[in-house]
């Protein structure tokens, strides 16, 4: 449906563009082969409108003409949607260098590499002093999950979809039925933003816990979208980044990394373990089972006790 819909405003935007004298909406019409296979007038109209009105809110300036022939033309003339001359310093070209080399999967690595191409074809500088300045950075923007590109898709096109999804404490996914808002990358690790249908909130979703295929659903999105999706926020309480107190935990020697980041002090136990306190806020139990028997929980007991309910429903499923 979205690739259809985007050849059709392309071929929209091309007659728009290549004709000399405004065209009419039969002429259109007759040019496009989309509009010639609307079920009536009406639904031709409704879908022509509806095209220029999302082709200027693109940016495309489109003129109208009255009195064509006893119609109303339309088109888009070059010299009112050329881009104007692109000026960019060694700072800047060095900077969109590093980002076109962020994307390294999926499709947008492509997408990037083309873009970069065309703004040195059309004089952006090499910037190679500012480059090597900057390449030690090399960022990278992993992209290893399937689910990524459909979901980077469907909030594009504001499209429902349902997906299914095992939770840290789950044995066994659940179907979701979701309304994507946003997609970020925290701590190499991608998130979903969106709008939980059967729970009817917010909810944030973690790609890599997304099993199977990522499923398109018709229709439009029945709750509004916020004008800020506090992901990353929403990520940290989870994983007990906003600390309100803190825990004593066992930590076997060479592993759990991620906490021994985190951790106030680290005391060497002997017999291969650790002994680490760590700042924490709500949701640190859900992490520490992902870390299974490499870690022990001493004190608070509520945290404990919430970690061996934990391990027992996975373990019981």
């Amino acid at each position: 449906m979205a690739i259809a819909k985007a050849e059709r405003l392309m071929n929209l935007a091309l007659c728009l563009l290549g004709t000399r004298r405004p065209l009419s909406k039969r002429e259109l019409r007759g040019s496009i082969e989309a509009y010639l296979e609307a079920a009536s007038d009406d639904a031709f109209n409704r879908m022509f409108e509806r095209d220029k009105d999302d082709l200027r809110e693109l940016g495309l300036v489109i003129e109208t003409v009255d009195n064509l022939d006893g119609d109303t033309g339309y088109l888009a003339r070059r010299d009112s949607n050329r881009l104007p001359p692109i000026t960019l310093d060694a700072e800047e070209a060095a900077a969109l260098g590093l980002a076109a080399k962020v994307w390294q999967q999926a499709r947008l690595a492509g997408a990037a590499s083309g873009a970069l191409q065309k703004l040195r074809a059309a004089g952006m500088p090499e910037a190679e002093d500012a480059y090597e300045v900057h390449s030690a950075l090399e960022p990278r923007i992993p992209v290893h999950e399937a689910a990524f590109e459909p979901l980077m898709l469907a909030c594009r096109d504001r499209r429902p979809v349902t997906f299914d999804y095992r939770k840290a404490n789950a044995a066994r996914p659940e179907q979701r039925q979701v309304e994507p808002w946003t997609l970020e990358c925290w701590r190499g690790h991608w998130y979903l933003a969106g709008f939980d249908r059967e729970r009817g909130a917010e909810r944030v979703f973690r790609l890599s816990r997304i099993t199977g295929r990522v499923r398109s659903r018709a229709g439009a999105f029945t709750a509004e979208v916020p004008d800020v999706v506090t992901v990353r926020e929403t990520v940290e309480s989870w994983a007990g980044e906003t600390a309100t107190r803190t825990a004593r935990i066992r930590l076997r020697s060479g592993s759990g990394y991620p906490l021994r980041s985190r951790a106030i002090s680290v005391r060497e136990l002997g017999d291969g373990w650790d002994e680490l306190e760590i700042p924490y806020g709500h949701g640190l139990d859900a992490w520490l089972v992902e870390f299974g028997p490499d870690v022990v929980v001493e004190e608070p007991a509520d945290l404990r006790a919430d970690v061996v309910d934990r391990l027992r429903a996975v373990a019981k499923d």
